[in-house]
């Protein structure tokens, strides 16, 4: 599970940045918690809005960046623990828009938990090169935590709970030390923090190519979980098959006692995104998984995407404690019957013209309170009162 992820010095992002996972002490949908005993409480979903160029999808980015940079040479090795679903990986590219931030490291630090332990892993990297990394660990409710490894440029210097170990330290400068150390050598902590980097799930539904990627249930259970929900979502379907011989993919539909099949591409596109999101949506829910999402609300009827949240909000659907986070422009959603205020995350441009990001619960009124969490947040997003300006009030005061 994620608790915080922060960066710097990515794409429209030159400062350090913080997204966190971790509940706020508000009142509302406390039920809908990730709960673990002696740490803090975990949201089950964040979304975040904000006008385009703001820096949306360059915050899914960051994070997809350092997930993919750790993963990808473990993958490319073939010695991925878990089925790691990714749809690219995602290059590294500073802020351009002075003349120092392009030639400084760009910067990620992420803490996470797997099992009983919390994890911190930090990287720096400029032109590809690592310049820093360290990873730790701690027992969850512990005061102090342990070193795993901790690098700087060419030196490397390895805890007690590995340095037992003979294990070489002179690694390609590109090469994240964790990910070395999960290819050649069988160390339990670096494979369970590892075994978290594997889990997430990245998606881009700007890229309609997504729609054509499906992951499709491997077992007579899922399947039916997979139709059973499309169903629900009042998308009729019986069976689905895929034939061989004409290389092409079918959803069925029974219509008395008769079988219809409908070949894929025939289909609606809000009918070939569900089929494609929710196989991954299944995924993260059974197994506790991270899912990042661009554009989840994409050709998606805004009780659909409802449908969606609430998977991860319900902890009867929610069980292994999966997270989502997604971009949305979609308004429909934004309301206090869905979110918690800092479920609700905002991003765009400062006066500077870089991004910056901040949650609903972060926002004051003119009375120094925070936003009451029976206000109308749509309306009030539309009037401009969050900051990331939607253009609304541009168009309203038109002359």
């Amino acid at each position: 599970m994620l608790c915080q992820f922060s960066f710097s010095n990515f794409r429209s992002y030159r400062d350090n940045t913080v997204f966190d996972f971790q509940a706020s002490n508000v009142a509302e949908y406390k039920e809908s918690l990730i709960n673990t005993d002696k740490a803090s409480d975990l949201l089950p979903v964040s979304v975040i809005y904000g006008p385009n160029g703001g820096g949306k999808t360059n915050l899914l980015a960051a994070l997809s960046c350092v997930i993919s940079l750790v993963v990808g040479p473990v993958k490319d090795f073939e010695k991925t623990q878990n089925h790691f679903v990714i749809q690219q990986r995602v290059e590294l590219m500073p802020y351009m828009f002075d003349d120092i931030s392009s030639n400084e490291p760009t910067s990620f630090e992420l803490f996470f938990r797997v099992k009983d332990n919390e994890y911190r892993y930090n990287i720096s990297l400029s032109d590809g090169v690592i310049v820093e990394e360290s990873l730790y660990k701690k027992i969850i409710g512990a005061k102090k935590s342990a070193l795993i490894f901790t690098r700087e440029n060419s030196s490397i210097n390895i805890g007690q709970s590995i340095g037992k170990k003979k294990i070489n330290t002179d690694v390609n400068v590109k090469m994240p030390f964790i990910s070395f150390l999960a290819i050649n050598y069988s160390i339990e902590v670096i494979q369970e923090a590892m075994s978290w980097f594997e889990s997430c799930i990245i998606r881009s539904y700007a890229n309609p190519m997504v729609e054509r990627q499906m992951l499709l249930m491997e077992n007579e259970a899922s399947k039916k979980l997979l139709i059973d929900m499309m169903n629900d979502m009042g998308i009729a379907i019986s069976d689905y098959r895929y034939d061989e011989k004409r290389e092409e993919f079918f959803l069925q539909r029974k219509i008395g006692d008769k079988v219809y099949d409908l070949s894929f591409v025939n289909e609606s596109d809000g009918t070939k995104k569900l089929f494609a999101a929710l196989p991954v949506i299944i995924l993260a829910l059974n197994e506790g998984r991270l899912l990042i999402v661009d554009e989840l609300d994409a050709k998606l009827h805004p009780m659909l995407l409802r449908y969606v949240i609430k998977l991860f909000t319900n902890k009867k659907s929610n069980k292994k404690g999966a997270q989502l986070l997604f971009t949305s422009h979609d308004m429909a959603t934004m309301k206090n019957t869905i979110f918690r205020r800092d479920e609700i995350w905002f991003a765009a441009l400062n006066e500077d013209n870089s991004s910056e990001i901040y949650s609903l619960y972060d926002i004051r009124r003119d009375d120094n309170e925070h936003v009451n969490n029976t206000a109308a947040y749509d309306k009030q997003y539309m009037e401009g009162r969050y900051g990331a300006d939607p253009y609304m009030r541009n168009i309203l005061n038109w002359e």
